[in-house]
């Protein structure tokens, strides 16, 4: 079989880290001078399992093994090497520090006494390095028990020309279900009966059903049917769903009869999946105009699927439109340009990383480098972007200050 020259990289990359790691790593086993080879032995068990890993499930048929063990096993290497890279960023301060020093002392030709008691500032560095590095694989550890911690999150959004028959319309938004990461069937159902206690008007779902194959939801789609609304329950497609991200045919399955599956079985579940079209509700003879559009991200690796001229014609006579987009990235590329009478977009996609800090007065993720609008209510000029964390999870299983996601919205005219 021929390997890859990115996952060699990789490898190498990967070893380079250990290396570097350990170098740090032996002055923090030093102060137990009694178990410093015990430890050494070990580290280096650990790395070389790491690496075997890998290699496993590089040249396995990973769909031959339980979905349990593939998620669970590969998000622990994945921790391990996080965690190692993320001390590596500290050990590289005090290198810096220590080559600057080292050339201000050429420079100058005067020998520096050092004046340091105590801990010196390498095993400082060391320390700390080796302690960022074991807490962040001790959140992700304990992020798992998060991944169906649902959180409903309400809020009340206001628009000037929204038809007063419409007021106090409440939406459910649900993101990005990833059933292909899901495992436990009675823990989503607890948290589809939160969403059926909120008894919402309509219920929206805004893409990624699937990681990649339509028989992933076959599992959890008697239960993803009981999701009723009176105005019905919409859904749009995400990049996941057109299975872009694996080779086919899987089982003789093709491609393009993976999607339509897909398509199928959100018509059996009672879902009205909306390609690149629009729907008109309508209530007390006023109307609105849900509009739904195939994928279409400003980001290069996602694919542009989406046609919202298309979805959008027809809709120009309603006074009120809600659009359901799976990449936000979309809003500030495309609808906020080009079609300025939309009111509310609703994306998923990001999941905030499902990781970051969400607290009073403080909201951060890695995520929001690469999407600035990257989770919550945003607004320009009167019209509002929201975006979904997620119900489900890809790639790693948890949840670390960032929970899964049930959105309540409540329309209301604004006074």
């Amino acid at each position: 079989m021929k390997t890859p020259l990115a996952f060699i990289l990789f490898i190498i990359f990967l070893l380079l880290v250990d290396y570097y790691f350990f170098q740090s790593f032996k002055i923090v086993a030093s102060s137990g001078q009694r178990y410093k080879n015990w430890l050494s032995i070990l580290y280096w068990s650990i790395s070389v399992l790491s690496v075997a890993g890998f290699f496993f499930f590089f040249i396995t048929d990973t769909h031959t093994l339980s979905r349990s063990f593939r998620i669970y096993f590969f998000s622990i290497l994945i921790g391990v090497f996080l965690a190692k890279l993320l001390a590596c960023f500290v050990f590289l301060i005090d290198d810096v520090r220590r080559i600057f020093q080292w050339t201000m002392i050429k420079l100058s030709q005067k020998a520096v006494v050092s004046n340091e008691e105590g801990i010196s500032r390498s095993q400082f560095l060391s320390w700390m390095g080796v302690g960022l590095g074991a807490t962040l694989f001790g959140s992700l550890l304990y992020g798992f028990s998060n991944k169906y911690n649902y959180q409903v999150r309400k809020l009340k959004v206001r628009f000037p020309n929204l038809p007063l028959p419409f007021k106090g319309l409440k939406i459910v938004q649900i993101s990005d279900i990833h059933s292909g990461s899901l495992l436990d069937i009675q823990a989503v159902e607890k948290g589809l009966k939160k969403i059926h206690a909120l008894k919402p008007d309509l219920i929206l779902f805004t893409g990624d059903l699937v990681n990649d194959c339509a028989t992933e939801m076959l599992p959890f789609q008697e239960l993803f049917a009981t999701l009723k609304a009176p105005l019905g329950v919409y859904s749009i497609l995400g990049n996941h769903d057109y299975g872009d991200y694996v080779k086919w045919p899987i089982d003789g399955v093709t491609k393009t009869q993976n999607l339509e599956n897909l398509k199928t079985l959100q018509k059996n579940m009672g879902w009205r999946l909306l390609m690149n079209e629009h729907v008109i509700l309508e209530k007390d003879n006023q109307q609105i105009a849900l509009i739904g559009i195939e994928n279409w991200s400003n980001k290069a690796r996602f694919p542009k699927y989406g046609k919202l001229m298309e979805a959008y014609k027809g809709t120009e006579n309603i006074s009120f439109k809600i659009l359901m987009s799976h990449d936000p990235s979309h809003w500030d590329a495309e609808v906020r340009k080009g079609y300025k009478d939309i009111d509310l977009t609703l994306s998923g996609h990001t999941h905030g990383m499902q990781f970051g800090v969400e607290i009073p007065g403080m909201k951060w993720s890695p995520i929001q480098y690469v999407y600035p609008k990257w989770a919550g209510l945003y607004e320009e000029d009167g019209k509002k972007l929201y975006v979904n964390r997620g119900f489900g999870c890809l790639g790693y299983p948890g949840r670390v200050g960032v929970l899964p996601e049930i959105t309540l919205i409540e329309l209301d005219c604004q006074t």
